[in-house]
Order: C-alpha cells, then sequence, then structure tokens
C-alpha cells in the first residue's frame, strides 16, 4: 500500500495519520520511529523467498499459519538470523478458503476491539506492509523482555496434557470450556482474580465469530515473581470472513455435554458461575460486552477491511450481540 492511501494510523486506526500514531511507536517499538513500510517485497515474491524460508525453519511458533519472527535495527524492522531472539512475529497473509487477503486486517481490528474498547489485555500488534502493498500482521512478542530473556509461557492444551499421541490429530479441539477454569485453578495462584478475564475473552470470542479458540489460542504465563497468570490475548478474528466455521472451536462447546442446558446466554451463565465467578462479576461482564456498540461500527469503518467485510464484520457482531443481550 502507498503510504499516501493510509488514511488512518496502521495501529491504533486513530484518524488523521499516513504512518503509525506516536502512541504506537511508543507502545510498539518503545519510541523508534518505525516505517509501516518493510524492507522486502513480501513471501510470495520469488527473488525474496528464500530469505523468509531460512527465517521460517527456525522460528518456533506453533500454527497453521506462515510466521515470521524479526527484531528491530537501526530503526527498522528486519528478519532475524538463526541465533537472534525476534521481538515480534510478522503473518503476512495466508492461504484461506476466502478473503484471505484482508486475514490480517480481520485479526487487527478484532485484537483491537479488544484492546481499545473492551479493555481487553492483548499481545501490542499493528498493521504493517511489504513494498508491494500487500498487507501483513505484526504482533510484539510478550514473551521477550526489554533485555531478550525469555518469559515462560504454556498453553492449555500443554496444561491439559493434550497432544497428538494422547487425543490425536485434532487434540487442540478436543474438550470444553469449563476445563480451561479448571486447569487455571490448578496452576495460577491468583485465579480468582484471572477467571473473569479468562471469561471476558470466551465470550469476546463468541461475541467476534472467532470460531479458532482452541486449547493452543490460551496461555498463562511467567510473572517477574516467578509464578504465573492468564498471558495477553492474542490470535482474536472473525473466522466467518475466511471460512465456514462452528460456534465455538471445542468439540463440547462450552460445558460438559452432562450439564449444557438452555440458550446460549444461559450457557455461558452457567460457565460463569461453575468456574466460580461471583453473579455480580459475571453480570458487569455481560454488560460490559453488550455494550459499545457505536464504538465498534466506528473503529470498523476505520480498519483496512474492505467496505463489503466491513459490513459483514458488524452484521455478524450484531447477530451475536442479540443472543447474548
Amino acid at each position: 500500500m502507498d503510504q499516501h492511501k493510509i488514511k488512518y494510523c496502521p495501529g491504533k486506526l486513530t484518524e488523521g495519520f499516513d504512518t503509525y500514531s506516536p502512541i504506537v511507536l511508543k507502545k510498539m517499538f518503545d519510541g523508534k520511529k518505525i516505517s509501516p513500510v518493510l524492507p522486502y517485497t513480501s513471501p510470495s515474491d520469488s527473488k525474496e523467498r528464500s530469505v523468509f524460508n531460512e527465517n521460517q525453519l527456525h522460528i518456533s511458533i506453533s500454527g497453521f499459519q506462515e510466521k515470521y519472527s524479526l527484531l528491530i535495527e537501526n530503526s527498522k524492522l528486519r528478519l532475524t538470523t538463526e541465533d537472534e531472539r525476534g521481538q515480534y512475529i510478522l503473518k503476512p497473509i495466508s492461504d484461506l478458503p476466502k478473503n484471505s487477503e484482508f486475514a490480517p486486517a480481520n485479526e487487527h481490528l478484532t485484537m483491537q476491539i479488544a484492546q481499545q474498547i473492551f479493555k481487553i489485555e492483548t499481545a501490542e500488534n499493528a498493521l504493517t506492509f511489504f513494498e508491494n502493498g500487500k498487507p501483513a500482521y505484526l504482533t510484539k512478542r510478550f514473551d521477550v523482555k526489554k533485555n531478550g530473556e525469555k518469559l515462560a509461557v504454556e498453553d492449555f492444551a500443554s496444561l491439559l496434557q493434550k497432544s497428538p499421541a494422547t487425543h490425536g490429530e485434532q487434540y487442540k479441539y478436543q474438550g470444553n470450556y469449563l476445563e480451561l477454569f479448571e486447569t487455571l485453578k490448578k496452576f495460577v495462584p491468583a485465579s480468582k482474580v484471572e477467571a473473569p478475564k479468562l471469561f471476558t475473552l470466551i465470550l469476546f470470542n463468541y461475541l467476534f465469530s472467532n470460531g479458532d479458540a482452541h486449547l493452543k489460542n490460551f496461555s498463562l504465563i511467567e510473572t517477574e515473581q516467578g509464578d504465573f497468570k492468564l498471558s495477553p490475548a492474542y490470535d482474536l478474528l472473525n473466522t466467518k470472513i475466511h471460512i465456514e466455521d462452528a460456534d465455538f472451536a471445542l468439540s463440547d462447546v462450552l460445558l460438559p455435554k452432562s450439564i449444557a442446558k438452555g440458550k446460549i446466554k444461559e450457557q455461558f451463565i452457567l460457565l460463569g458461575q461453575k468456574a466460580e465467578i461471583p453473579e455480580k462479576i459475571i453480570s458487569k461482564i455481560f454488560k460490559n460486552l453488550t455494550s459499545h456498540e457505536n464504538e465498534i461500527i466506528e473503529l470498523t469503518s476505520r480498519s483496512f477491511l474492505s467496505e463489503q467485510l466491513k459490513r459483514n464484520f458488524i452484521q455478524s457482531y450484531q447477530t451475536r450481540l442479540k443472543k447474548i443481550s
């Protein structure tokens, strides 16, 4: 994308910027003046394919999407080499059944709604563009400290001891969301503080049609004190824009089948109760997530989705909103 065609900050979607706004430069890049245009023509360009392939071989982040590791050098983002630890993860356009060229904009918008409007702690993120104008999603690693040290992160598939060997190829989709709260209680000393955050995130995923919120998309992260808490949210997007998807990623949905009864709102309330979240807090979470419709419409209008996909995004959100209001 030509920089003069950028009307909104590709980080916070703030009006009046054709580059990253000062707040994005501070939060995302520690104040360094980074351009939204990467010094590469994109992984699909045959001339640079080998450089991207080499980078992908040594990045140790799971998932089906192509991901690349970047760091900042001389106020520019560049691909890491074998012995370097990246500070950023780059996700270019991936091969999805439909609207794949808008996957970066979709994830960016959904993450910004979570962070800006609902105050959900998320990985810092922005859109960036290759020299040929193609977009990519850029996220700052929350497991790497400024000094380069790595914090321990465990996803819920690992914590629940689910793997291809134990639960087959679809292991990360096996189970229900109540299991996450039981696991949280087991491993997190401050689980009473973290449980409402996890509940908010699961409800947010439903509201914004993220049908791929599987066990590996929730994690615990080591704190400075050496114990664990819920990690910032990541991999949030409206999957229905790209694929015909189920409402929930996990095979048993929200609750064990033996107790899963009633409409979706009733099931969410029961999930909160089973997770031992006080009724007052459950009500507060519902009130928050069923508010802010106008703000969501406004932020979506400033996103990098096509006009048609902006309408689709809002329509799917409004459909789900009615179900939990």
